[in-house]
């Protein structure tokens, strides 16, 4: 963990309810998967976001406005100043990718697996992304995969855009590693339909963010971790997909 002052650059809507916020600071050492604690004005709780993108000292965060803490977020303007804490977490293993891994995201399980992807085709992987949405209106960041040289799929609930469904939709069932990251309906449907050889990130709401409150404790088949201490990526098969 590390804490830092950074400055927001600009902070934009970019689709329904979801903004993009890019912020100069220090970005060393941020993995695919981890996320950053954000320190508001006038609110005790920190917020925590998903890393999208960390390079060259610029920082890229997307949010979706859920609640009055992300409301607030969307007020601050160009040059305002927060306190984050950093590199919290763990990230997704990239080692075990193989040459031609999928990226599954839904919603605002998304950002993360945009920095997961562009790792990846560093490496020279051929990566297929499918991503999740409820509605066209939601949509953002087909174009972004794209440019990073990934074979994208979208999927629509009310199939106003690209298939209508889930994401599993645009599965056949024949895929080898994956990277996951969405609502945990999402995620253990994901693992139903193409087995445990994967990775998936959760959504848990947090307090500290360090495993300190285990506010986020998630029981799954090797017994309670926290989420933001332990997780947020989890391997496939420990997720208890029959329960709940």
């Amino acid at each position: 963990m590390k804490q830092g002052i950074y400055t927001i650059l600009d902070n934009v809507k970019i689709a329904e309810r979801i903004y993009r916020m890019r912020l100069q600071g220090e970005t060393e050492g941020m993995l695919a998967g981890q996320f950053v604690n954000i320190l508001l004005p006038g609110r005790f709780l920190r917020r925590p976001i998903s890393i999208c993108n960390a390079e060259n000292r610029i920082l890229t965060l997307i949010y979706k406005v859920v609640g009055e803490g992300t409301h607030d977020m969307t007020q601050l303007q160009k040059g305002y100043q927060l306190d984050l804490l950093t590199c919290l977490g763990n990230g997704y293993d990239l080692s075990l990718a193989g040459d031609a891994p999928l990226l599954l995201g839904g919603g605002v399980g998304i950002p993360p697996l945009y920095l997961t992807a562009k790792k990846l085709r560093e490496a020279g992987k051929k990566v297929k992304v499918i991503l999740g949405f409820n509605t066209i209106a939601e949509l953002f960041y087909e174009k972004e995969f794209q440019n990073l040289g990934c074979e994208v799929t979208v999927t629509t609930v009310d199939g106003s855009y690209g298939l209508k469904g889930f994401v599993t939709a645009a599965l056949d069932g024949k895929q080898s590693y994956y990277y996951a990251c969405g609502p945990l309906p999402m995620l253990k449907a994901i693992i139903k339909t193409v087995g445990e050889n994967g990775e998936v990130s959760m959504e848990e709401r947090m307090g500290c963010g360090f495993g300190v409150c285990v506010g986020c404790t998630l029981q799954t088949k090797n017994g309670f971790k926290r989420v933001c201490k332990d997780g947020p990526v989890f391997k496939s098969g420990e997720l208890m997909v029959n329960e709940g």
